[in-house]
């Protein structure tokens, strides 16, 4: 058995999948399968593509409610108990802050247009009935974003193990599930990208299975008058987290390893004591750049 890595583009980031196979053009087909499954969710529940699932809902809010399949409920499901878990800091419907946040420069929100943003903000508000489900206000968005491209490399994991893959991984700009082991039984090494050095790695983990996501300061962000504003933004206020630059976490679906890395980020001066009651193995960097860490049992 060989391995290969094969690169591919997804989700606007650089995506990879690795793969123990006989040869190349097994390691191609097997990956190919796990790509498409990747663009499948991508379009399904992308708020860019007008004929997605949540261009639907949203574009129906204050309207209508709307028709969703199985596998959208089952995320919907798993949003809200992320907000559950979170004490609502978790809130799939935050993604409208974006509207008043641009992190491609550097310059605050306007503070109106910002407070009209959280007014639109509340998951208890989503209706649910069965197989529907209804923004109340017009304006109010739901955004996959938080946790949909952990859910693609779970998926895409589970279609390569349907293809027969024991051995590899699938990394989605960062975002890891590991299959199995290298052939020879040993870990893969996943390295851990220094917050504030693009070029430099902070830790260097061995991974035989699971899931490892890393949630941080550093993805988008812009800087201003010494301060860093970054992409995750505390629902209740709109304003960005400051405690922590990154939290990595180890679990056995990368779905749960971004959910709980991205509410200990939101949960700041609270996170360590959330990490801690986790029972997962994590790398948190806070905002004076110490490393807090806990490595619990891993089998394979």
């Amino acid at each position: 058995m060989e391995i290969f890595r094969l690169p591919f583009g997804a989700m606007a980031s650089q995506c990879e999948i690795v793969l123990a196979a006989p040869d190349l053009a097994r390691a191609r087909t097997q990956a190919a399968a796990a790509m498409a499954e990747v663009a499948r969710i991508e379009h399904k529940y992308s708020r860019y593509r007008p004929d997605s699932i949540v261009a639907r809902i949203n574009q129906a809010a204050g309207r209508t409610a709307v028709q969703c399949d199985d596998e959208t409920l089952a995320l919907l499901q798993f949003a809200d108990e992320l907000y559950q878990h979170s004490a609502g800091l978790f809130d799939l419907t935050s993604g409208v802050l974006r509207q008043a946040w641009d992190f491609r420069q550097p310059r605050l929100p306007d503070a109106a247009r910002l407070a009209e943003c959280l007014q639109r903000i509340g998951w208890p508000r989503v209706q649910r009935d069965g197989a529907s489900i209804y923004l109340p206000q017009a304006g109010m968005q739901l955004d996959f974003g938080g946790f949909g491209k952990e859910y693609a490399a779970d998926r895409a994991a589970d279609v390569l193990r349907q293809h027969g893959v024991q051995h590899g991984y699938v990394n989605l700009a960062g975002d890891f599930r590991i299959l199995g082991p290298r052939p020879n039984g040993t870990p893969w090494q996943i390295g851990i990208q220094d917050p504030r050095q693009r070029d430099r790695l902070v830790a260097s983990i061995p991974v035989l299975q699971g899931a490892l996501t890393t949630s941080g300061d550093y993805e988008r962000y812009f800087e201003l008058d010494g301060q860093r504003y970054c992409h995750i933004l505390d629902p209740r206020d709109g304003q960005p987290v400051r405690y922590w630059r990154s939290v990595t976490i180890l679990a056995p679906l990368a779905i749960v390893a971004g959910g709980v890395s991205t509410i200990a980020m939101l949960k700041q001066q609270q996170g360590l004591a959330y990490l801690e009651a986790s029972g997962y193995s994590y790398l948190a960097i806070d905002h004076q750049g110490q490393p807090h860490q806990a490595v619990r049992h891993q089998t394979p």
